[in-house]
C-alpha cells in the first residue's frame, strides 16, 4: 500500500470520527444546555456533561488531523490553498477546543450553583450566560465560518484536480453554501433551517467512505508528478 493510499484511508477516516463524535457530542449536550434551568440540568447529568464535551474536544482533534494528513496531496496542486486549509482547519479545531472548555467550565459553575442552593438570582446565573454565549459564540464561528471556507478550500481544489470525481467536489461546495446560509440566519437571529446543514454532513461521509474504498484518483496523481 502506497503513501498516497494511506493518506486517503486516513483521512476517511477522521471524517468519520469527527462527524459522529460532533453529533453524539449535541445529541447528548443539546437537551441539557437548550433550556432555561441549564445550570441545574447539568449538575444532574455530570457525565453526561463530560462525555459530550469530550467527544466535542475529540472531533476538534479529528479536524486539525484531516488538514495535516491531507496537505501532503493538495499541496501538489494548489500550494496556497493546501495551506489555507490547514490553517483553517487548525482554527476550527482550537475554536472547538474552545467551545469545549466552556462546555466543561459550565459544568463546574453548575456544580457550585447547586451547592449554593440554587439561588434564583445570583452571579452563577450571569457567569453561566457568559460561558454558554462565549461556547456558542465559539462553535457558530468554528462552523459557520471556518469549516465553510475550509470545505469551500478542500472541494474547489478537489475540483481543479480530479482526485475524487467532480460530482462529489461540487456535491460538497453547493453543501457548504448551504452551511454558511444556515449560520447567516442564526447570526441575526432568524431561526435557521437545520436541513440546510444536512447535504454537506452526507457528502462528507460519502467522501470518507469513497476516499477509504477506492482513495484518490492515481491517474491524476500520476499525471501532476509527472
Amino acid at each position: 500500500m502506497n503513501s498516497n493510499r494511506k493518506i486517503a484511508i486516513i483521512v476517511g477516516v477522521l471524517f468519520i470520527i469527527a462527524t459522529v463524535a460532533y453529533s453524539i457530542g449535541m445529541i447528548l449536550l443539546d437537551p441539557i444546555l437548550s433550556g432555561s434551568d441549564y445550570l441545574t440540568k447539568a449538575s444532574e447529568n455530570e457525565n453526561q456533561m463530560i462525555i459530550g464535551g469530550l467527544l466535542v474536544l475529540i472531533d476538534a482533534i479529528a479536524v486539525a488531523g484531516i488538514a495535516i494528513m491531507i496537505h501532503s496531496i493538495l499541496k501538489k496542486y494548489h500550494k496556497a490553498l493546501a495551506l489555507g486549509y490547514v490553517g483553517a482547519r487548525i482554527i476550527e479545531g482550537i475554536l472547538f477546543m474552545m467551545h469545549a472548555i466552556t462546555i466543561l467550565t459550565l459544568l463546574t459553575l453548575s456544580q457550585e450553583f447547586v451547592r449554593a442552593g440554587a439561588p434564583d438570582a445570583s452571579y452563577f446565573q450571569t457567569l453561566g450566560t457568559v460561558l454558554l454565549s462565549a461556547g456558542n459564540w465559539a462553535y457558530l464561528i468554528g462552523l459557520g465560518l471556518v469549516f465553510v471556507i475550509s470545505a469551500l478550500i478542500l472541494n474547489y481544489v478537489l475540483y481543479q484536480s480530479k482526485l475524487i470525481p467532480r460530482w462529489l467536489s461540487v456535491w460538497g461546495f453547493v453543501g457548504a453554501v448551504l452551511v454558511f446560509a444556515n449560520y447567516l440566519l442564526e447570526s441575526f437571529g432568524i431561526n435557521p433551517v437545520e436541513i440546510l446543514f444536512y447535504p454537506i454532513a452526507l457528502q462528507e461521509m460519502v467522501f470518507a467512505v469513497w476516499l477509504i474504498v477506492k482513495g484518490f484518483n492515481s491517474s491524476a496523481i500520476t499525471s501532476e508528478s509527472a
